[in-house]
C-alpha cells in the first residue's frame, strides 16, 4: 500500500479557493435483506468475529427490513452540500463513497478519475479521532487510490471536526429544543464505545469530553454525563464504559425521572442509533419507569452543512501527528503497565 497523497491542485473561482471536488467518505450500510450478511462480512473482515455473532447482529437490521438509514442520510447530506455550494456560486461536484457497502470508495474514486477529477477534499463522517474513526479512513483512501492506479485523484482528508463551531452549534440546537420540553431532565451524551486499547492511542475520550463541555455551556447546563454504546467483540476485551443502559439504571437509582440522550458521537442515524438507542435503551428506560428522549443527530442541520463547506473551500493540513490514532497493538505486543 502506498502512502496517501495529500497534496492537491487548487483552482481559483471568483476569489474562492476550490478543490476539484468534495468527497464524502462514510461507513455504509445495507439497503435490503439480501445485503445484510455481505455487508456485515465486509465490516468484520480481518477480525475474528464468528458467523454466529454476525447472524445475531443481522437480526437488528432485519427488524428494519434489512435497511440501515445511513445511506439515505448520506444522500441527503450530499444534496444539502450541493445546495450550499451552489448558493455560494462554488460549482464543484460532490461525490460519496463508503468503507463497507455500495457505493464503495474504490468505485467512487474510479468514477472521479473517469470524470476528470484530479484532486479532491474528503470529509469523513466521523467527528472524533480514533483509529476506526480517522486513521482507518486514511488507509481506506490510500488503498482505493492504489487500486484505481495512476489516474486516481489526489485526496486531502480533512481533520476530525469535533471542535468545529458548526458541529457544536448543531448538537446544541437539538439539545436546547429537548431541554425546552424537559428542562429538569438529566442529560447523557453518547458515543460509540471502542476498545480501551484503541482509546489509548487516540484523543477520542478527551475530544468527547471537551465537545460535551462546550455543548453543555451553549445550552446553559453544568451537570451532564457521558456514556458509550454499541460495543462488540469478545466480553474479555475491555471497552469504554459506562454503557448507556447501565447509565440509565445508575441515574434512575440517583433519582432521575427523565433523561435526554444526545448521540454526539454520530452525525447521522446509523443502525447503532435507531437500534441501540431508539430500541434497546428506550426499552430499558420504559422498564425503569423513566422518561426518555433521544435528540436528533446533526444530519443536514444548516450549521453543520455550512461548516463542511467552509472546511472544504479553505482546507488546511490535518493537525494530527503521525503517532495519533494508531491501530491498537494485539495484547501480546502491548507494553506492560
Amino acid at each position: 500500500m502506498g502512502y496517501p497523497r495529500y497534496s492537491y491542485r487548487l483552482a481559483i473561482a471568483q476569489g474562492v479557493i476550490l478543490p476539484d471536488a468534495l468527497l464524502v467518505v462514510s461507513f455504509g450500510g445495507p439497503e435490503g435483506p439480501e445485503d445484510v450478511m455481505p455487508f456485515l462480512r465486509n465490516v468484520a473482515r480481518g477480525r475474528a468475529i464468528s458467523e454466529q455473532r454476525l447472524s445475531a447482529v443481522a437480526e437488528h437490521y432485519h427488524l428494519f427490513g434489512g435497511i440501515s438509514p445511513i445511506n439515505q442520510c448520506n444522500r441527503q447530506l450530499v444534496a444539502a452540500l450541493e445546495q450550499e455550494l451552489a448558493g455560494r456560486n462554488a460549482h464543484i461536484p460532490v461525490y460519496w463513497g463508503n468503507r463497507n457497502w455500495h457505493p464503495l470508495l474504490v468505485d467512487t474514486l474510479a468514477q472521479m478519475a473517469s470524470d476528470g477529477i484530479t484532486s479532491a477534499v474528503a470529509l469523513t463522517t466521523s467527528a472524533f479521532g480514533s483509529y476506526s474513526g480517522c486513521r482507518q479512513y486514511t488507509e481506506d483512501i490510500a488503498q482505493a487510490q492504489n487500486t484505481v492506479g495512476a489516474t486516481a485523484p489526489i485526496i486531502h482528508k480533512l481533520p476530525p471536526f469535533w471542535n468545529q463551531v458548526g458541529f457544536l452549534e448543531a448538537v446544541a440546537h437539538h439539545l436546547n429544543a429537548a431541554l425546552r420540553q424537559e428542562p429538569n431532565a438529566a442529560v447523557v451524551f453518547t458515543a460509540h464505545s471502542i476498545p480501551e486499547a484503541m482509546a489509548a492511542t487516540a484523543p477520542y475520550v478527551s475530544q468527547l469530553e471537551q465537545a460535551c463541555t462546550q455543548v453543555a455551556a451553549q445550552v446553559g447546563i453544568s451537570d451532564w454525563h457521558l456514556a458509550y454504546q454499541s460495543r462488540s467483540g469478545p466480553p474479555q476485551v475491555p471497552w469504554l464504559e459506562p454503557d448507556i443502559c447501565a447509565e440509565l439504571e445508575r441515574l434512575t437509582k440517583a433519582g432521575a425521572t427523565n433523561i435526554i440522550v444526545v448521540p454526539i458521537g454520530f452525525v447521522a442515524d446509523h443502525m447503532e442509533v435507531i437500534y441501540d438507542l431508539d430500541t434497546e435503551a428506550q426499552q430499558r428506560a420504559s422498564e425503569l419507569g423513566i422518561g426518555f428522549w433521544r435528540v436528533p443527530t446533526v444530519g443536514t442541520h444548516p450549521s453543520f452543512v455550512k461548516m463542511i463547506v467552509d472546511m472544504a473551500v479553505a482546507p488546511t493540513p490535518s493537525p494530527c501527528p503521525a503517532s495519533c490514532c494508531l491501530a491498537p497493538l494485539p495484547p501480546t505486543q502491548r507494553p506492560a503497565s
